[in-house]
C-alpha cells in the first residue's frame, strides 16, 4: 500500500469592495482617530454601524461620534498569537461598549494574563501610529482608569479624503491528505505514470481516482494504467494572470481525456498557438527534469480524434 500523503495548502484571495457613506465614515473616522456610529429609530447607537436597521431594516445615516474608552461586557483569554493578528502575544479578544454607544466592538485588549481582565472593566483605545482607514487602526485597547467620560454627538461623517474602498485578504491554511486512491495517482504521476481506478460495477475508469465510482457509489481498487496521450474534450484560453504562475499570456487549460479513461482530467496546452487548440486536438505529458507532473500537454501530431469517440466526456 502506498504511503498516504498529506500537504500543508493555502487558499487565499483579496476581497475588495466599495464603501457606502455610512462605513466610509466610520473608517475615515478611524484614520482621523474618531469613533463614528450610527443611530437607529428607535434612539440606539450601533458600533460598529450598519447602513440598515436590523429589526426595521429602514436605511440608516444619522451618524454620532462616540467615546474612545468604554466598558468591557465579555472577553476570551487568547493564549497563542497566530497569523494576522494583532500585538504579537497572547492578549484578550474582548467585546467592549464605548462610551455612548448601545453595542459592543470586538477587538483585542493588551494585558499580561487573563487574571489583569474581566466583566465591568474599563478600558480605552490606543491608535495605531499608522492609520490608513480600516478597523486596524484601532491597534488594540488598554486598560483605563477612568470614568465614563463622554456621551454620542451627532456627526455630519464629512473629512477629507474619505476612505472610498477597502481590500480584505481571505485564507485559509489546511493541511490536505489526499487519501488512499489519491496517493497512489500521485505517487504514479511522479513515476511518469498515469494510473486510474476501475469501477467493478459499471468497469468505468476513473483518474484521478477518488476511490469510489462516482455513478455507482461503489469502492474501486483496481488500478489501471491510461494513457499518456490523450483527446482536448473543451478548453478555455486564460488572460488573467494568476499570483506566482510564471506563464505568458495568453495560454490554453483544456479538459484531456486520456486515453483508456472515462473521465477528463485538466491541463495546460502547450507546443501550438493559443488560437490553433481545438476540442478532439491528441495530444501527449510533457514533464520537466525532476518534476512531479507533467507540466503541460503538446500535440502529438495525430489526426484529430473523432468526435463520437470523445463526445460523451465533454
Amino acid at each position: 500500500m502506498p504511503e498516504l500523503l498529506k500537504a500543508p495548502l493555502v487558499v487565499e484571495f483579496p476581497f475588495t469592495r466599495s464603501l457606502g457613506p455610512v462605513q466610509s465614515a466610520f473608517l475615515t473616522g478611524l484614520r482621523e482617530r474618531t469613533v463614528l456610529g450610527v443611530k437607529t429609530s428607535d434612539d440606539k447607537i450601533l458600533v460598529p454601524p450598519v447602513e440598515y436597521d436590523p429589526v426595521t431594516a429602514d436605511e440608516l445615516r444619522d451618524l454620532v461620534e462616540v467615546g474612545a474608552t468604554g466598558t468591557v461586557t465579555t472577553w476570551a483569554w487568547n493564549p497563542e498569537h497566530r497569523r494576522g493578528q494583532p500585538l504579537g502575544k497572547p492578549f484578550a479578544w474582548i467585546l467592549v461598549k464605548l462610551d455612548g454607544a448601545d453595542t459592543a466592538l470586538l477587538h483585542a485588549l493588551d494585558v499580561d494574563g487573563p487574571d489583569a481582565v474581566h466583566t465591568g472593566m474599563r478600558v480605552r483605545i490606543r491608535w495605531a501610529e499608522e492609520r490608513t482607514g480600516a478597523i486596524t487602526d484601532i491597534a488594540c485597547f488598554e486598560p483605563y482608569e477612568g470614568e465614563e467620560t463622554s456621551e454620542a454627538a451627532p456627526h455630519d461623517g464629512e473629512f477629507e479624503d474619505k476612505v472610498s474602498g477597502i481590500v480584505a485578504p481571505a485564507r485559509l491554511d489546511y493541511t490536505y491528505s489526499p487519501g488512499r486512491a489519491a496517493s497512489a495517482y500521485i505517487t504514479s504521476v511522479a513515476e511518469r505514470k498515469m494510473v486510474g481506478e476501475r469501477c467493478p460495477s459499471c468497469s468505468k475508469v476513473y483518474i484521478p481516482p477518488r476511490g469510489a465510482c462516482p455513478t455507482c457509489g461503489v469502492a474501486t481498487r483496481e488500478e489501471v494504467e491510461v494513457g499518456p496521450s490523450g483527446t482536448v474534450t473543451t478548453f478555455c484560453i486564460v488572460n488573467v494572470k494568476a499570483k506566482n504562475l510564471d506563464i505568458e499570456l495568453p495560454y490554453v487549460y483544456a479538459h484531456i481525456a486520456l486515453d483508456g479513461a472515462d473521465l477528463a482530467l485538466h491541463g495546460r496546452i502547450a507546443g501550438i498557438p493559443y488560437d490553433q487548440v481545438r476540442m478532439g486536438l491528441r495530444v501527449e505529458p510533457v514533464w520537466t527534469e525532476g518534476g512531479r507532473y507533467p507540466d503541460h500537454y503538446r500535440p502529438t501530431g495525430e489526426p484529430d480524434a473523432d468526435y463520437d469517440t470523445y463526445k460523451e466526456l465533454v
